[in-house]
């Protein structure tokens, strides 16, 4: 069906102005299939019920005041359920009303009893101070007969004593609780003694190293709250995982009910998938997502339909923002009509782009993530998606910040050429579906929790009897009073180090071993500046010598690393490309935890694992072109590292039954890996940066360097037959100790495969591209057809492919 054929029938206005941007769009194109999905999502109504019979009458009345006087289906399940003493988790999509869910029972509880308690976690400081706002407008409501408070950096130190002492509900986020909050427990007495609730917005943003260091966390904050008297009820909010429940209680420890049904109204959507117009069909090259989204921004800009661009880094929000600027000069007088909205802008000036928002006075807006959870702008008109979110249900968030609950809107998302992005548009039933991702975390991952070990036991001394996860503590104690931290005295384990512990612990990475970042421009006034700071493994890919660092959108020429101080020197420089770290990976399989063969015939496993990594080199990336300018050698320190990973051992068999040369059946090995670890990203819902991948030898104990020219021979005669070259395809985790991705992934491996097969077949390159199985040009003619000759007979689909060959020619 064209898009022409769907844009026929008659719709509401502001959907009919829609159908006509779309239809200018595919007219410049319509040899193209540039419009891969057109979904109508049809409004739906709210589902009513009274409010309870047990909520305070001046509660109710504040509620009425604000033109509440029933709630939806979900929020009166949930607020029933925390009544009980449940613990909770809500899942439904944005603008659906989550907030009154947990305000509800929350102010209810503390106007019955005025000791009650109640701290609210959110993994932003805009996020808490958005909540902010509407809890204050209801304790007005109710003559202040409760006190609310953020408590973050941004707290004024004289401020922070009267918080502790009359905050009835706090508002922080992990970091702040973290290393503000736990460690000084004993002037936080009165929340701790009455700590009845704590709510976790936004769960399904705690996943991979920061939800594992939040688990760690809340194991710290329940642990200081028995010692206390208290044993608080959790309630939880999320987008749509697959796992919600699974999710929430593992980073809770506790059983939780998990609340899905959605009852509040949404008004009519319009999705759309772009995929921009080939300009290479050989070579896979689309024309530019970044310009492309603009354009379509343009479009509707120019209909004044408030709209939210939302870009994928720091760098292309400002390349955008300008491009948009200029095609929407202010009027005279006035300020700006399209803004920008991103890490690094002041607190003031996001307050007041918030406003414009909500009141109309901004026509746009260009964002990072930084927009994407609940802050309230109001209801916007449409939203564009300047490449993929990373995660199904990222995109529908930043799609449901368009329309709201009433009126039409309009969600366009507009697919990059990474390969992630392309399977999505090129497969939008898979988007639309239900979610298949699942949220991972590992909180027993040995690093992470011996880090919050070490804060446990300087917050209170631990016996030897308590558990903190499952791990042996003893033993755990043990060996960090022989590292010279805890000494034992009358049973329990106390803390005898001078370090602070939760200072040098990092809730976003795995390691606290850190690269500070220094701009030396200012050293002659004596005053070099810290702009940054990157962890131990990231630094040596990203802050390397003459190294390319991008810093909000400055760049910056790394002038020397000096790994004694971890420091890292640079100067701004204002150049045409960026660089691109060449690193050589070694894998070595320790132990084995689970192993199965597979057809093809190969075997898929999943275990523990040595890395060694090493970064030899760096590439010179010329910006939007993506040209090799240039290279250069690098000899820095190798990098060890402990780690969890998934495997597919390829059979010698089967490749040696390959009907193509030593060199094509090299690269379709490595084009596949590629694609595994994109499609890995999808189904695991983690970042790419998650991930490591690496081609091995089997036997796997023999972490020795490929030597492709045993594919060269063929198996000979008599008793001196060779053992040939076996490859196994490692995606590991790759941070020290592992996040909990690589046995989801072995469970998942048929999933994986074959979603794979669909990325690179639905590819309409010839031989291979970036958006199926990576780049091309040093590599052989025949990387793609090898690569789908393999993923065939590991998924059994050979037909398939036979048929699909048949057709293309």
């Amino acid at each position: 069906m064209s898009a022409f054929q769907f844009l026929a029938p008659r719709s509401p206005a502001s959907l009919e102005t829609v159908h006509n941007i779309l239809g200018s769009l595919v007219a410049r194109y319509h040899q193209e299939e540039v419009l891969t999905a057109i979904r109508q999502i049809p409004a739906r109504d709210a589902k009513f019920l009274p409010l309870p019979t047990w909520v305070t009458s001046v509660l109710a009345e504040a509620y009425g005041a604000k033109g509440i006087r029933e709630l939806y289906s979900h929020q009166a399940a949930t607020a029933e359920l925390v009544r009980n003493g449940k613990s909770v988790v809500v899942v439904t999509p944005t603008a659906s009303g989550k907030t009154l869910c947990y305000n509800l029972p929350v102010l209810n509880a503390v106007l019955e009893n005025s000791d009650t308690r109640a701290l609210y976690l959110f993994p932003t400081k805009a996020l808490a101070q958005d909540q902010l706002a509407e809890l204050q407008d209801l304790a007005k409501r109710l003559d202040d007969s409760f006190g609310v408070f953020t408590y973050d950096g941004d707290t004024p130190s004289d401020a922070r004593k009267a918080i502790r002492e009359r905050g009835h509900i706090v508002l922080t986020n992990p970091d702040m609780l973290h290393t503000g909050i736990l460690p000084h427990h004993t002037k936080w007495m009165r929340l701790f003694e009455n700590l009845r609730y704590i709510v976790l917005d936004e769960l399904h943003t705690y996943r991979g190293v920061f939800g594992s260091h939040l688990a760690n966390v809340l194991r710290r904050l329940r642990r200081i709250a028995r010692f206390y008297g208290s044993d608080p009820q959790f309630i939880c909010c999320s987008a749509t995982t697959a796992n919600p429940g699974e999710l929430a209680s593992q980073l809770i420890e506790k059983e939780v009910e998990v609340v899905e049904e959605n009852g509040a109204p949404a008004g009519e959507k319009l999705f759309v998938f772009y995929n921009p117009p080939m300009v290479n069909r050989n070579l896979g090259i689309r024309r530019s997502y970044i310009n492309e989204a603009t354009r379509v921004a343009k479009e509707i800009l120019g209909r004044k339909l408030q709209t939210i661009v939302f870009a994928n880094s720091r760098l292309h929000t400002e390349v955008i923002l300008t491009y948009l600027q200029q095609a929407n000069p202010p009027k005279p007088g006035q300020p700006e009509p399209i803004r920008g909205y991103r890490g690094g802008y002041l607190p003031g000036e996001r307050r007041e782009i918030e406003r414009g928002l909500r009141d109309g006075r901004i026509l746009g807006v260009v964002a990072t993530n930084a927009l994407e959870l609940g802050i309230d702008v109001g209801s916007l008109d449409a939203c564009v998606m300047a490449g993929y979110a990373g995660s199904i249900a990222s995109t529908w968030q930043r799609a449901g910040r368009a329309g709201r609950r009433t009126g039409s809107s309009c969600a366009v998302f507009v697919a990059s050429s990474a390969p992630l992005d392309q399977f999505i548009v090129q497969h939008p039933d898979y988007f639309f579906g239900r979610s298949p991702e699942h949220a991972h975390i590992r909180p027993d991952n040995l690093e992470i929790l011996v880090n919050h070990l070490k804060c446990a036991v300087f917050e209170l001394p631990i016996s030897p009897d308590e558990t903190f996860g499952n791990v042996d503590l003893p033993e755990l104690c043990e060996q960090l009073g022989e590292a010279g931290f805890l000494h034992q005295s009358g049973g329990d384990w106390h803390w005898i180090d001078e370090a602070y512990p939760a200072d040098t612990i990092s809730l976003r990475s795995v390691t606290s071993d850190n690269f500070v970042i220094i701009d030396t421009t200012g050293e002659d006034r004596g005053k070099p500046e810290v702009i940054g700071e990157v962890d131990f493994s990231s630094a040596l890919t990203t802050v390397h010598p003459k190294a390319i660092y991008i810093h909000q959108g400055q760049q910056y020429h790394v002038d020397h690393l000096d790994f004694d101080k971890r420091k890292a020197y640079v100067k701004p420089v204002n150049v045409d490309y960026y660089t691109d770290a060449i690193r050589y990976t070694q894998v070595r399989v320790l132990e084995v935890a689970q192993e199965e063969a597979i057809s093809g015939p190969a075997a898929r496993a999943h275990g523990d694992v040595l890395v060694r990594s090493q970064v030899v080199g760096f590439k010179k990336i010329k910006f939007f072109t993506n040209e090799n300018v240039g290279s250069g050698k690098l000899e820095l320190p190798e990098n060890e590292m402990h780690t969890t990973s998934f495997w597919l051992t390829l059979g010698h068999s089967m490749l040696a039954d390959l009907p193509f040369s030593l060199s094509e059946r090299q690269n379709g090995i490595f084009g596949l890996l590629y694609a595994l670890g994109s499609m890995a990203t999808l189904l695991m819902m983690c970042d790419r940066r998650d991930l490591g991948t690496a081609v091995g030898e089997r036997p796997p104990s023999m972490a020795s360097e490929i030597k492709w020219e045993d594919f060269a021979t063929g198996p000979s005669a008599g008793s001196d037959i060779k053992e040939f070259f076996e490859p196994n395809l490692y995606i590991y985790d790759a941070y020290p100790g592992g996040i909990g991705i690589s046995e989801p992934l072995y469970q998942a491996c048929d999933a994986l495969l074959n979603r794979t097969l669909e990325l690179i077949a639905a590819c309409s390159c010839e031989n291979g591209c970036p958006s199926c199985v990576g780049p091309t040009a040093d590599r052989s003619e025949r990387t793609k057809e090898v690569a789908l000759e393999i993923l065939g007979r590991l998924c059994g689909t050979t037909e398939f492919l036979e048929e699909r060959t048949a057709r293309t020619a």
